[in-house]
């Protein structure tokens, strides 16, 4: 599994539409034909995945969903770890996961508690499973 790392990446999958969805993330997928550039210009530019025989994964997690770095980077890191055990189930297509609404401050007061960290991934199985189906 690769990751995306460009913004040009990023941009290309997120307007390809939303596959799956969850209270509080989103799954956009695009398929690879619908990455590659396209125009008289498009000769000279690098494709934007390289590697096309494998899903690639990205993240967005914005500060105003996430306010700690703490939470923002242990929610990346279930992403990674959840996708990579979908993996040999999702398409050889482009996968971005956004976050699209804050978990309560209010229930887990901790940055990154253990509840947190179990409600992360069971959302974000929920939200592979469906988009598998």
């Amino acid at each position: 599994m690769q990751r995306i790392k460009t913004r040009a990446q990023f941009e290309a999958v997120m307007a390809g539409g939303t596959v799956s969805r969850t209270p509080h993330f989103v799954l956009h997928r695009a398929p690879f034909d619908a990455t590659s550039p396209a125009g008289p210009e498009s000769d000279g530019r690098q494709a934007l995945f390289a590697v096309r025989d494998e899903p690639w994964i990205g993240a967005v997690l914005p500060k105003r969903w996430a306010k700690r770095a703490v939470t923002r980077n242990g929610i990346k890191r279930q992403v990674y770890n959840v996708s990579q055990s979908f993996a040999p189930r999702l398409p050889a297509a482009a996968h971005v996961v956004r976050l699209r609404s804050e978990f309560a401050r209010k229930q887990f007061t901790s940055a990154w508690s253990d509840a947190l960290k179990a409600a992360v991934r069971a959302e974000l199985q929920q939200l592979f499973e469906t988009a598998r189906r």
